[in-house]
């Protein structure tokens, strides 16, 4: 009996075995995915590795340009950028506030009808409106109608202008419109942009100078002046006339085209100037955003003022009579001041 149940023993063993190394073959298997597993997960990582770089900088770059465009276009206020209901209403209080400032502002040209306000304003160009003012008079006494003009003689006409600069091309401008005026329109002058902008000479803001101005048709001028302005106040990031004229027209009724114009041309000459704004000394400051560009003390800005802002002499020969109530006083004639 003892014998037997010796010789049973090993046979209950094998299944054993085949447990321990079906258990093994397991334990391998299962290593080998793991092994797999990670070497996938390695060269996933390293393909990200690879990629993030690329993101990376490509992320910075858009985070850059948001950051550009939102600090041309809109102003933040409380760390949000300026809805444009608000900008609406920031712009229209800007220029009712440079109404109080400016309750006499006019065109600054020299003129009596509107064919000595179009010639006044294609010499104006890359000059100044004093400069017209002080040539046009010798001008509009030789030549008064565009008819006299039209058959000028250029030489004439060149040594009338040289003061003005560019003297040549405006003298071929100013006799060029003159016989466009005769020909095309019966020597009048058309009250219509479609009309003037064929005329030598005459671009969108000349031909809304006369329109607003002797015929009363509402127009925004977009001069150096109007630009630098209204990107400085974000108005507006577009740099082309057409387009600053669009989006800054958007902003306010069209009735008040004209006088809006007149009111930041205005304030660009006499306050907010190109290299020197008098920041310490502008009625706006608290609603422009580019407070700090310029000079910021009160006593300091002051002295940056000009024309009748800083007790000189205005533009006009001929100014309104509301500007000379107000305490401006008239341009001298060309000649009377030296270097004038």
């Amino acid at each position: 009996m003892k014998k037997a149940a010796v010789e049973q023993a090993p046979a209950k063993s094998v299944p054993a075995k085949k447990t321990a190394a079906k258990k093994t073959a397991a334990k391998k298997t299962a290593a080998k995915k793991t092994a797999a597993k990670k070497t996938v997960a390695k060269k996933t990582a390293a393909k990200k590795a690879a990629v993030k770089p690329v993101a990376k900088k490509a992320a910075v770059k858009a985070a850059a340009k948001k950051a550009a465009v939102e600090k041309t276009e809109a102003p933040r206020v409380a760390g949000k950028a300026e809805s444009h209901t608000a900008l609406v209403r920031r712009a229209r209080r800007i220029n009712r506030e440079l109404a109080e400032v400016y309750p006499y502002a006019h065109p600054e040209l020299d003129f009596e009808n509107p064919f000595q306000l179009l010639v006044a304003t294609v010499l104006s160009a890359q000059t100044t409106d004093l400069r017209v003012n002080q040539t046009t008079p010798t001008l509009f006494a030789r030549y008064p109608t565009p008819e006299d003009l039209s058959a000028a003689n250029p030489e004439e006409v060149e040594e009338i202008l040289r003061p003005c600069g560019f003297f040549r091309a405006k003298t071929k401008s100013v006799i060029g419109l003159s016989k466009g005026l005769v020909e095309q329109f019966g020597g009048e002058v058309p009250g219509r942009l479609e009309d003037l902008v064929k005329l030598p000479g005459v671009g969108r803001k000349t031909a809304f100078v006369v329109l607003g101005n002797a015929f009363g048709r509402p127009g925004i001028t977009v001069d150096t002046h109007f630009q630098r302005l209204v990107r400085r106040w974000r108005w507006t990031a577009e740099t082309e006339p057409d387009k600053i004229e669009a989006a800054v027209g958007a902003l306010f009724p069209k009735a008040d085209w004209t006088d809006l114009s007149h009111h930041v041309i205005w304030h660009g000459r006499r306050i907010c100037h190109a290299r020197k704004p008098a920041c310490g000394a502008c009625p706006i400051a608290p609603l422009c955003p580019a407070y700090g560009e310029g000079e910021t003390d009160p006593e300091k800005a002051k002295k940056l003022l000009k024309y009748e802002k800083g007790g000189f002499p205005g533009q006009r020969l001929k100014p309104p009579q509301a500007y000379l109530d107000a305490g401006g006083r008239p341009a001298p004639p060309l000649g009377a001041v030296p270097g004038a």
